[in-house]
C-alpha cells in the first residue's frame, strides 16, 4: 500500500493520488497534498503541518494527544520532509 510522502495517508485508490502537472497521477502524494504537479500547501513547515494535521485529526474525533504523537513520529520520516 502506497501512503503520502506529505501527510502519510493511505492512498488505495486511484481517485486518492495527486495530480501532476500533465494530469497523470502521481504515486508519491495523495490529492489532497498534491494538484497539478504543485503542492496544496506550497511553503508550508513541517511544523504547521503537524499542526494541521492534528487540527484535521480533531475533527474526525481522533484525541489531539494521540494526534500529534503520530504527526511528529511519521512526518519526519516521509519524502517530503526528510532532511537531507
Amino acid at each position: 500500500m502506497n501512503i503520502c510522502q506529505s501527510c502519510s495517508m493511505p492512498m488505495r485508490k486511484e481517485e486518492d493520488f495527486g495530480t501532476n502537472a500533465d494530469g497523470s497521477k502521481n504515486k508519491e502524494y495523495c490529492h489532497f497534498c498534491f494538484e497539478n504537479g504543485k503542492f496544496t500547501d506550497e511553503g508550508i513547515s513541517m511544523q504547521d503541518k503537524i499542526e494541521k494535521m492534528v487540527s484535521i485529526a480533531r475533527e474526525m474525533t481522533i484525541p489531539e494527544e494521540n494526534a500529534r504523537r503520530l504527526a511528529e513520529n511519521i512526518l519526519p520520516t516521509l519524502k517530503r520532509w526528510k532532511k537531507n
